[in-house]
This record gives C-alpha cells, sequence and structure tokens, in this order.
C-alpha cells in the first residue's frame, strides 16, 4: 500500500469539549486486508458513534489509502486534554496510526527513555509513547507497557496492521474476519452497527453463559465476532491474522513456584509491591475516586492513596432502601470510614422503583449478558452523579489473597474427590439420586455434579462458579444448540486451557483460574460496559501484572497472602468494625427485585424449574438475560 503520509488531511474530527490521549475510549478499526474491498465510511462512523459513551467529549476518523483502511475513536478526556492529543494519532513520520483505549501507567518512565535514545514527543500523552515505542521496539513493545490497554496501530511500512489488549484483559477489543476484510471495535454491540457483520447467534456463547454466568471469552454471543485473548497481540496483513501471546497470569505463578519466598518477606514486598500500583494508577489530570463498600479492599485502597500523598480523595457508595437501618446496609460503615481517611464522601440511595426505571438503560449498556454488573452501573452512575471521570476498584483483590471460597473448597473437594471421580458408572448413578432428591430439598442442583466434576481442580473450578450444569440446559435451549455449544465449549476442558500452564500448588491454582476466568469474563468486562455506561474510566489496581510478579513467590508458598495482611498494608489500618465483618461488596436485593413484576424481568416463571421458591436468583438472571439476547432485545 502507498505510504499514510500524503493523506493526513483525510482525518476528521468530531471537536467536543476536551480530547485525550487514551482514557476509557472506544476505538474503532476497518481493514480489507485480501481483495478490493473498501471500507463503507458511513458504517465507521456508526460503529464509532454506538460507542457515545465511552467517549463523549470527541471523536476522530482517519482513512488510509483507497478507503482499505479506517480507525476511529471516541474519547474520554483523563491526560493530556489539549486537543493534540486527539486521535486517532499520526505519527511525527506519517507512517503509523494508532486508535488507543485505556491508559498506560507507567508512560512517564517509557518517554524518558525514549528522548534519551532521540525520539521527540510533540503531546504529553501516552498515545504518542505508544506509536513512539513501536518505531522503537516493533511487536515487542507490549512487554514494557504496564497499565489497561487495547490498540490498534497500523504499520504503513509494513503493510499491516498491530492489534494488542493488555495482559488482564482488563480493556476489551473485539472483531470480525470474513476473510477479506476484519473491522474491531471496543464493543459487540458497536460492532452490529456495521450490517456487514452478521448477528447469526454463537451456540458456545450463549450454553457458555449459562454455564459461566458470563460469555466466556475468545466467544461472543454472536459467530461472526471474537474476542482478542488478554494478553495477546495480533498482526494483520494480505496474508490474514496471525496471533501470539505476550503475557499469561498463569504462567507469572507457575514461574514463581520455583522462586518462592518466605513468609517473613511478605508483609514489606506486599506493601510496597501495592503502594507503588496505586501510585501508577493515580496518573490522570483530572480527579481520582473510590469505590467505597464497606469492605477490606476498597478501605484499603483510600488509605494507600494517603500513603501515596493523593489529597482531594472522593469517595462514593450506594444504599438500598429495603437494607437501611438493617445489618448489611454498608452505608453506615462506608460513611465512618470516609470520615476517618477525611475524603469528600458521596451516598446515593436506590429504590426498587429507581431500579425498575433503570433496567431498560441496563440491559441496553450491557454489551454482553452477566448477572453480575448490575451493581457496577449504579455505582458508576452514583460517581458520574458526584462529578467524577475516573473512580478506582477493589476489583482483584480476592485473586491476589485468597478471598473467595473457592480458595479452600475448591483442594477440599479434589481431596475428597479424586477416588470416586474415577470409579466406572459412579458419576452417572450419584446424579440420577441426586435429580431425584434436589427438587424437593433445597440443595443446589450442582451437588448432582460432584462425582462427576470434584475430582480435578478444572472441575471443581466448574462445579463452584457454574450456575448451570450441562444435562440442565435441554430446559433453556434447543437441543441442538446445546449439543454445539457443548461441543464447542466443553467447560471443563476450557477453565483447564484457560490456567494452562496450570500450577503446581492448589492455592496457585484456583488463583490462576480465578483471575483468568471470573475476574476476566465477568468482572472485568462488567467493569468496562457499567462504567461507560456512565462515562466513567474504572482502574484497579489491584490487577496489575507488575504487581502480582512481586508477589507470586508468596501466592504459591505457604502461608499466603490474607485479607488480614491486606488491611495492614495502610500506615492507617481500616476500622477494626471492617476486619471484623464479613466479605461484602455493593451487592443488590436482586432476588426479591426479580419476583417483582414491575421489573419487567420476570419471565423466569414460565421455567418450572425456576419457579421452585428453592431456585438461587443467579439461574433465574441467567435465563432471563438469554431471553432477551435471543430475542433480540439485550
Amino acid at each position: 500500500m502507498p505510504a499514510v503520509a500524503p493523506i493526513r488531511a483525510d482525518v476528521h474530527f468530531a471537536r467536543c469539549s476536551g480530547y485525550d490521549s487514551a482514557g476509557m475510549c472506544g476505538i474503532v478499526g476497518v481493514f480489507a486486508y485480501r481483495g478490493e474491498g473498501l471500507a463503507d465510511r458511513a458504517a465507521v462512523d456508526r460503529v464509532r458513534d454506538a460507542m457515545v459513551p465511552r467517549g463523549p467529549d470527541g471523536a476522530g476518523t482517519w482513512f488510509g489509502p483507497n478507503d482499505r483502511l479506517a480507525l476511529a475513536h471516541r474519547r474520554l478526556a483523563i491526560i493530556d486534554l489539549n486537543e493534540r492529543a486527539a486521535q486517532p494519532m499520526i505519527s511525527s513520520d506519517g507512517l503509523k496510526v494508532v486508535a488507543f483505549n485505556g491508559e498506560i501507567y507507567n508512560y512517564r518512565a517509557l518517554r524518558a527513555s525514549l528522548e534519551a535514545r532521540g525520539h521527540a514527543f510533540r503531546t504529553e500523552s501516552d498515545t504518542e509513547v505508544l506509536l513512539e515505542l513501536y518505531a522503537a521496539h516493533g511487536e515487542s513493545m507490549v512487554s514494557k507497557l504496564r497499565g489497561m490497554y487495547a490498540f490498534a496501530l497500523w504499520d504503513d511500512r509494513r503493510g499491516g496492521l498491530f492489534l494488542a489488549r493488555d495482559p488482564y484483559g482488563i480493556k476489551p477489543l473485539y472483531y470480525a474476519d470474513d476473510g477479506c476484510t476484519v473491522r474491531i471495535a471496543s464493543q459487540v454491540k458497536a460492532l452490529l452497527a456495521d450490517a456487514a457483520v452478521s448477528r447469526t447467534l454463537d451456540p458456545a456463547g450463549l450454553v457458555g453463559f449459562l454455564m459461566f454466568g458470563s460469555v466466556q471469552e475468545p466467544s461472543t454471543c454472536f459467530s461472526a465476532i471474537r474476542a482478542l485473548p488478554a494478553g495477546h497481540s495480533a498482526w494483520i496483513d494480505e496474508n490474514g491474522m496471525r496471533t501470539r501471546r505476550f503475557a499469561s497470569i498463569p504462567e507469572t505463578l507457575l514461574e514463581a513456584e520455583s522462586n518462592v519466598e518466605e513468609a517473613a518477606e511478605a508483609r514489606e514486598r506486599f506493601h510496597d509491591a501495592l503502594l507503588d500500583s496505586v501510585r501508577h494508577h493515580l496518573v490522570a489530570d483530572v480527579p481520582v475516586g473510590v469505590f467505597l463498600s464497606s469492605g477490606i479492599d476498597s478501605s484499603t485502597l483510600v488509605g494507600l492513596m494517603r500513603d501515596a500523598g493523593y489529597e482531594d480523595i472522593r469517595t462514593v457508595t450506594i444504599a438500598f432502601a429495603p437494607q437501611l437501618g438493617l445489618g448489611w446496609d454498608e452505608a453506615p460503615l462506608a460513611r465512618r470510614i470516609a470520615e476517618s481517611y477525611q475524603t469528600t464522601h458521596a451516598t446515593t440511595t436506590i429504590s426498587p422503583s429507581d431500579f425498575f426505571a433503570a433496567v431498560p438503560s441496563i440491559l441496553h449498556a450491557m454489551d454482553q449478558p452477566s448477572i453480575d454488573g448490575m451493581n457496577t452501573w449504579l455505582v458508576s452512575r452514583a460517581a458520574q452523579d458526584a462529578g467524577l471521570k475516573v473512580a478506582m476498584s477493589g476489583l482483584g483483590a480476592d485473586e491476589l489473597v485468597g478471598g473467595y471460597p473457592s480458595f479452600t473448597d475448591i483442594p477440599r473437594w479434589v481431596r475428597l474427590m479424586r477416588v470416586p471421580s474415577q470409579v466406572p458408572l459412579l458419576a452417572d448413578v450419584f446424579r440420577r439420586m441426586m435429580a431425584r432428591i434436589v427438587p424437593h430439598l433445597p440443595v443446589s442442583a450442582k451437588a448432582s455434579g460432584l462425582v462427576t466434576y470434584g475430582g480435578t481442580h478444572a472441575g471443581s473450578y466448574f462445579l463452584r462458579r457454574g450456575v448451570f450444569m450441562p444435562w440442565e440446559l435441554t430446559n433453556l435451549l434447543p437441543q441442538d444448540v446445546v449439543e454445539a455449544g457443548l461441543s464447542a465449549l466443553d467447560p471443563v476442558n476450557h477453565v483447564a486451557q484457560e490456567a494452562t500452564p496450570m500450577p503446581h500448588a492448589p492455592y496457585a491454582r484456583v488463583a490462576a483460574m480465578e483471575a483468568a476466568l471470573y475476574l476476566r469474563n465477568q468482572l472485568l468486562r462488567d467493569a468496562d460496559w457499567a462504567g461507560m455506561a456512565s462515562s466513567l474510566e474504572i482502574r484497579v489496581p489491584y490487577v496489575d501484572l507488575e504487581l502480582l510478579r512481586a508477589v507470586a513467590p508468596f501466592i504459591v508458598g505457604t502461608p499466603r497472602l490474607s485479607k488480614q495482611l491486606l488491611a495492614e498494608m495502610p500506615s492507617r489500618a481500616p476500622l477494626k468494625s471492617v476486619m471484623d465483618r464479613p466479605k461484602t461488596g455493593f451487592a443488590l436485593p436482586i432476588a426479591s427485585w426479580l419476583e417483582d413484576p414491575r421489573s419487567g424481568l420476570d419471565m423466569w416463571r414460565r421455567i418450572p424449574a425456576l419457579a421452585s421458591q428453592h431456585c438461587h436468583w443467579s439461574r433465574r438472571l441467567a435465563y432471563v438475560l438469554l431471553d432477551l439476547v435471543r430475542t433480540g432485545q439485550a
């Protein structure tokens, strides 16, 4: 293809109230890498503008030679608010163009290193650092990045498009490749704004959602759309797409097993690494707030922000009207924590009618179905109302310090079930027996899978995190869809593959699975779409590869990191009432809301098994969301 330098004028921007180098943005790309296909300019703009909440501060589009290539961007102004940092950004030599979503927290150090090598900069943005870092190191640049990111970078000299996504998968990147043209975007629903992308549903996506409560990457709900896996880059040219893994959470834990360190060193190492992560996550040209629950994870973040010298801390919490004054109402304790750390605190109270009124907006914003994102949508809206563009979240702490029951349940199940799971026919006999008992007792239907799955760590993880078991799916989906979905996504094999290479230590195995599955496919994805619906960037200091590398030798050793140790990290520990409180979060009274016809979410009643008084709300919500996806309503 001809050089891009002469066509710099073919970049147009919708000039709004500010510009950013990155931030929680939306990116778009179209590349007709084979044949004479053209980028449909109107379709590019439709996809871009389907993501207005991701970037209300401005928009830009760049078209390459002969319209075979287009990059577009929606902006949320966080760093370098000057319009000089607008995107898509063209390099000074005119040979590279990038559209970038996320934040590079070590961009200042990278910039200094590049300047020492003679690179010149026109902006103060981390986006320009990406361009110059690629010029210096090519595709290996990703190994030097610390942050959350997804970007598309056109290299005119090589005639190809380079994609990359951060190691944890904090930032999403989806693509549709028809064999001639690849289309990329930050959201699945945005890609669907292009009529060239098929809306045919993917059995693997639907079945995976019912089994796990979230769609399992790299699948989406649509056969034509895939996710670029976390910690992967891709190169696209006339020969098609080739992907490469450059970072792996399970591999980081496995490597640490050869360097186990004594617990006596854990406190100081953990403190220094965690404080360093918090400092990096405070980089912004706008105020940074905190989602403050009454738990250890968020309280510790506030304390460490104080230790990092951050002065104007704004905290946000939500309360639910039916809970006010009851033991599980988080607002009073959150207020005391805020007073202790002298933050500017805001509490938003949500009534059932508030939630019911918000349901259409939540479903519209939910990019892929999830049983666990409505709370994040609500607290993000509260943060927006408080005037915030950036908020810290305590997501990821439990994966580091073993805060989930899975860290004890799964190793215990494996010990108990390793032998029974190998007895021929015992699993089938046990499942048939439980099928007769479960309908009459308040016992989870998953209990019938204990012998089937409990003998391995991957199987036990699926059992622990599963919503529906495979043998239940034909009650919810046509048999041919179930068979196709299970064939494409064997759930236990999927768990094992995502956590490969699997660490040897049982605790580290659970940490690897939780990070590679629940954290990535549910919590982080929910944080992205739910925060973006309110034009809010959610930052997750506990989800940081440099932090993991620093503390991994303690995670794989014995004794390990703990919630108690986490609470001791700030110079002034959270209140004792926080330490003594069971694990909490912004838990919705969703069980009762689902039963209220005003929610419009009570179609689960048509399924007898879901109408049982013993049915868990997560199973009801999963069915409801699946029904809305299949009927095109969500």
